[in-house]
């Protein structure tokens, strides 16, 4: 096959080689059920409550939202992947896939650099917090997100297939990702990872610094209210955010701009599992555990329904 316009269909090649797939199943299904019950649970109870009606879990509701999309967007093509070796994928559906992954990855990137922003008003700027971060601010805050994520995800999609594929329609991966498209370009694809890595890079050094930043100005701020509860209360706001951060930058930014890797090549599929999968399971897990407004909500409403 000579081009991508005459390249009908893809076939997904994780897993092939792995052993207990029953087990790999039942795991990530597991997974899938937690992650999703788990922010349906975030934002259910943050509705719920009007003590939660705050811009704060405004936008933890719209994090959740899109752990759910995100997540829903991989996790089921794997267990299908687990099920059906080779599992072939159309040209559009790839497309799409491509697309939905990218931009809610960007726009979930840029939804955390406005949740750090969100807390540096709340803690430095107490009294003007209100005024602003009041609901037209964060909506567009939280639209602003979404279309930069539809940008950055319309522009890598439209420069992936662009590129002419030929010979193996084979994708060493369980979904459709930049990187192992490349792979089976006919092309040099030199530009197309400068585009990754500029592209990529602007985003995530961005909002890098926007979190970072605020983070700054946080610390400064804590440290100058005297020992007790305030402080205490200052720093207990932003370290489940700052763990949330860590975990999705860090794994995202390992697997788009580590250096390459021979002994790493033929198994990228299984490093994208953890900001696909373990991350946004995680993201209810920490926002609930450490949050003891969330925990207090949710004590309220348990007594109610007994």
């Amino acid at each position: 096959m000579n081009s991508s316009t005459n390249m009908k269909v893809f076939y997904l090649h994780a897993f092939a080689d792995m052993r207990f797939k029953a087990i790999y199943f039942t795991l990530f299904l597991l997974v899938y059920l937690v992650t999703v019950i788990g922010n349906i649970f975030i934002i259910t109870l943050t509705e719920l409550d009007h003590k939660l009606q705050t811009p704060m879990y405004f936008l933890l509701r719209n994090l959740a939202f899109l752990d759910i999309c995100y997540t829903s967007t991989t996790l089921p093509q794997l267990l299908v992947n687990l099920l059906i070796e080779h599992l072939a994928i159309s040209l559009p559906a790839c497309v799409v896939q491509l697309f939905v992954f990218l931009s809610l990855a960007a726009s979930e990137s840029s939804l955390l650099a406005t949740m750090a922003y969100d807390r540096y008003v709340a803690i430095c700027h107490p009294l003007r917090y209100p005024v602003i971060m009041n609901r037209n601010i964060c909506l567009y805050m939280v639209a602003g997100t979404w279309v930069i994520g539809g940008i950055y995800g319309a522009i890598h999609t439209i420069n992936t297939f662009r590129l002419p594929f030929c010979g193996s329609n084979v994708l060493n991966h369980y979904f459709c990702d930049i990187l192992p498209l490349l792979k089976i370009s006919c092309i040099d694809t030199l530009p197309n990872e400068a585009t990754v890595f500029a592209v990529g890079g602007f985003l995530m050094l961005g909002c890098f610094l926007l979190i970072f930043g605020s983070y700054v100005q946080i610390v400064f701020s804590v440290l100058s209210i005297e020992k007790g509860g305030g402080r205490k209360k200052g720093l207990s706001t932003c370290v489940s955010h700052l763990i949330v951060v860590l975990l999705f930058y860090g794994s995202g930014s390992f697997m788009y701009f580590r250096p390459k890797s021979n002994v790493l090549a033929n198994k990228e599929w299984f490093l994208s599992l953890f900001y696909t999968s373990i991350t946004p399971l995680l993201n209810p897990l920490i926002y609930s555990l450490r949050n003891k407004e969330i925990q207090g909500a949710f004590k309220k409403h348990f007594r109610k329904c007994q």
